[in-house]
């Protein structure tokens, strides 16, 4: 990436095989996604394919894309499955 570029950035969750939720940041969603599902994607998600995108949310920049993926994380279950189901 060049320095000074406007990237859009990402938090996503994806619903793995085994019904669990993995939350990430990425600028281009699908991309990423197919990382995940090549088994190249995060080591939370190579036992648990495949993984399909239930939920992504644009962000200003990458810090608030990683303050709202922290914050996802730290959400209990009955509320991630909440937002997800809205999506």
């Amino acid at each position: 990436m060049i320095a000074g570029s406007t990237a859009q950035w990402h938090v996503y969750i994806l619903r793995c095989a085994d019904h669990s939720l993995y939350t990430g940041v990425a600028t281009d969603v699908a991309a990423r996604v197919l990382k995940h599902n090549s088994g190249k994607g995060a080591k939370y998600t190579r036992g648990r394919l495949p993984a399909v995108l239930v939920y992504q949310e644009k962000l200003a920049s990458h810090g608030a894309a990683l303050k709202r993926e922290y914050a996802i994380k730290c959400l209990p279950l009955t509320a991630k499955q909440r937002l997800v189901s809205g999506y």
